[in-house]
C-alpha cells in the first residue's frame, strides 16, 4: 500500500502538486472554424504569467497536514468521483452534483456508455486548458444524439441547506473587467464564489448566488455560444482561468493526477502541424471499478479546526495575509 499526501510543494514520500498562476488579458474572439465546430472551444484569455515552482523544501502548513487527525478527512465517495486514464497516466476527479447536478449526471452516463474511450484531448493550452471528450481521429465525434445540458453556471442557497461557503475574501466575480465583486472561500474541498449570504435575508427568495470557481484543476463544460449546450466536450484548467466563472459549468475538481494533465503537449487537433495528441484510454466512475484497481482519495475538511490552521500557517507565512482562494491547494491523500 502506497500513501500519499497531495499539496504544493515537493518532497520524496510527500507527492505535491504545485499550482500554476496565470495572468489574464484581452479576449480574443473566436474564429470561424470554432464556432462550426459540433461543441465550441472556450475562449481563451492572454495567459502571460509564470507557473509556481517546486521546491524540495518545507512548505507552510506540511506540518498541519502530517498531524492532522484521522476525523480531519474525508473520503471521497467512488459514486461521485470520475477515473480519467491516459497514456500519460490516471486522473481522479471529484464530481459537484450539488452545484451541477445535470452535468454530472451527463458525465457519468457518458462514462458508464464507453464514450470517451479512445478519444482524445483535442485541444491543449498552456496555463489555460486541456480539452477533450469529443474526438477521436475524427473531429465530428460527438454526443449529438444527447440534447444540450443546461447551463449550471451558479446555483442559489439559503442560509438554512446545507451549502456553507467559507466567506475568507472580497474578489472579483470575474475577471473580465467588471466591477462586480462577491465573496470567496471553501466549500467540501471546492474553491467557491458566492454573494454574502446575510443578503439571504433581505432577498424575497431568501437565497443568493453561488458558483464553483476555475482555479488550476477546475473540470467544467465545453459548450457553444448558447450557453444551454453542452454535450460531451470538457476541460480540465491548467492554470487560473478565472474570466470563465459564472460563464461556463464546473463540475468537478481534480484530486490526484493533476500533474498528468499539465504535462499534456500543448496544441490543437487539425490545426498545429504534426501534433500528436495524448489519448484519453478510458473515463470510468469509480464505483464501477474494482477496489483493487483504484485508489481511495481523502480531502482534508474545509469546514474543520484542521484546514483553519493551515490558513493559519499560510498567512503567517505571508506577513499575515492569506493567499488569494486559487492559490490555496486543498491538501488531500491518495492510498493505493
Amino acid at each position: 500500500m502506497t500513501f500519499s499526501v497531495l499539496k504544493s510543494g515537493l518532497s520524496a514520500s510527500v507527492l505535491v502538486l504545485a499550482l500554476a498562476t496565470s495572468a489574464c488579458a484581452q479576449e480574443p474572439q473566436d474564429n470561424a472554424r470554432a464556432q462550426d465546430r459540433a461543441e465550441s472551444t472556450i475562449v481563451q484569455e492572454d495567459a502571460g504569467g509564470s507557473a509556481a515552482v517546486a521546491t524540495p523544501t518545507a512548505q507552510p502548513g506540511d506540518d498541519v497536514i502530517a498531524n492532522a487527525p484521522a476525523e480531519a478527512w474525508r473520503v471521497v465517495d467512488p459514486e461521485n468521483m470520475l477515473i480519467i486514464t491516459t497514456n500519460g497516466g490516471k486522473v481522479y476527479v471529484e464530481l459537484a452534483p450539488e452545484f451541477a447536478p445535470n452535468h454530472v449526471a451527463r458525465m457519468k452516463q457518458l462514462a458508464r456508455e464507453n464514450f470517451y474511450r479512445y478519444t482524445v484531448w483535442h485541444r491543449v493550452i498552456g496555463d489555460f486548458v486541456a480539452q477533450g471528450g469529443g474526438m477521436i481521429d475524427n473531429p465530428n465525434h460527438g454526443a449529438d444524439h444527447l440534447p444540450g445540458v443546461e447551463a449550471e453556471f451558479t446555483r442559489g442557497r439559503s442560509a438554512a441547506d446545507g451549502i456553507e461557503i467559507s466567506e475568507l475574501m472580497m474578489r472579483a466575480r470575474t475577471q473580465r473587467g467588471s466591477s462586480a465583486e462577491a465573496r470567496a472561500g471553501f466549500w467540501n474541498g471546492f474553491q467557491a464564489g458566492t454573494q454574502p449570504i446575510a443578503q439571504a435575508a433581505i432577498r424575497a427568495d431568501g437565497q443568493v448566488e453561488s458558483w464553483l470557481l476555475h482555479c488550476h484543476g477546475a473540470a467544467s463544460a465545453a459548450r457553444t455560444n448558447d450557453p444551454n449546450s453542452f454535450r460531451s466536450q470538457f476541460y480540465i484548467t491548467t492554470g487560473h482561468a478565472e474570466h470563465l466563472n459564472t460563464q461556463y459549468t464546473v463540475w468537478g475538481r481534480v484530486r490526484a493526477g493533476l500533474e498528468v494533465i499539465d504535462a499534456i503537449p500543448e496544441g490543437t487537433l487539425g490545426e498545429s502541424m504534426g501534433y500528436r495528441p495524448v489519448i484519453i484510454e478510458d473515463i470510468q466512475v469509480a464505483s464501477d471499478v474494482p477496489d483493487s484497481e483504484r485508489s481511495t482519495i481523502e480531502v482534508m475538511r474545509t469546514d474543520g479546526p484542521s484546514f483553519a490552521q493551515y490558513l493559519d500557517a499560510l498567512k503567517q507565512a505571508r506577513g499575515g495575509q492569506l493567499p488569494d482562494v486559487c492559490d490555496i491547494t486543498v491538501p488531500a491523500r491518495v492510498t493505493e
